[in-house]
């Protein structure tokens, strides 16, 4: 059986440490008895991957955002999911689509909970998976309401899934311009030819969004293109599921 990765454990050392405060190279190598050209390259590696951050005035390191994001990850994904297992499973039997549900991670979202659409079509649990966030209607309802999320994600170039994909940052901003104005975001084709979806906010304590919950079909069904009574219907249905979601997080405001 093999052992452990030493260099996995040294990277594991070295976050502990940093978890007090921030701490220079050589403070960071004396306290745990390694060198410091060793104690360098494992920082800088971590700092490559968003774990550390390095104050530039006074070149001390810190956890970074993305492990912190992490920590919190599992709990806020958890409590998020098991809050709205039932409202999913309804929403996924009153559309006849499927549904998802996801929170921002970086620059994608990270799907937590999907409900099969009720129908005997093969389909693949997609829990786990990342979607683009300016490609899928969760992801522009993330984006919307988390400045720092869309500041990164319009900072670098947007991906073209299809031809319809928003890849203008100015383009992008005036959709969750209008997302956080009317409550609720849409994609058609944006990220696969022919499917749709259609997303609102969780919100947890304090309003915070904190969440999404939504319904991905064929665009037929759900799409831009979809005008009248039907498609106002969907959204509605949509938009009164993540309240209630909300409602059993202490966020009433969707």
């Amino acid at each position: 059986m093999p052992g452990p990765v030493q260099s996995i454990e040294r990277a594991a050392a070295i976050l502990r440490v940093l978890a007090s405060g921030r701490l220079g190279l050589v403070e960071v190598a004396n306290s745990l008895g390694l060198a410091k050209a060793t104690t360098h390259g494992i920082l800088r590696t971590l700092q490559g991957v968003g774990f550390v951050e390095q104050d530039r005035a006074t070149g001390k390191y810190q956890l970074g955002a993305a492990l912190l994001h992490l920590g919190s990850s599992y709990l806020d994904a958890n409590e998020l999911r098991s809050r709205a297992i039932n409202w999913a499973d309804s929403l996924a039997a009153r559309s006849g689509e499927a549904v998802h549900i996801g929170r921002i991670l970086g620059t994608e979202v990270l799907i937590v909970h999907h409900v099969f659409r009720p129908d005997d079509t093969l389909q693949a649990l997609e829990i786990g998976a990342l979607l683009p966030a300016h490609a899928s209607a969760l992801g522009k309802v993330l984006l919307a309401f988390d400045a720092g999320a869309a500041e990164a994600t319009l900072a670098a170039p947007l991906i073209s899934f299809t031809r319809r994909t928003i890849v203008s940052a100015r383009a992008m901003t005036r959709e969750l311009t209008q997302v956080r104005e009317r409550g609720w975001a849409s994609e058609t084709g944006e990220m696969v030819v022919d499917q749709a979806s259609v997303a609102a906010p969780i919100r947890g304590h304090g309003g915070l969004v904190v969440g999404a919950i939504g319904v991905t079909g064929p665009a037929e069904r759900i799409g831009d293109d979809l005008h009248g009574s039907s498609r106002a219907a969907l959204v509605a249905l949509v938009r009164d599921v993540a309240r209630a979601v909300s409602r059993d997080l202490g966020g009433s405001r969707g």
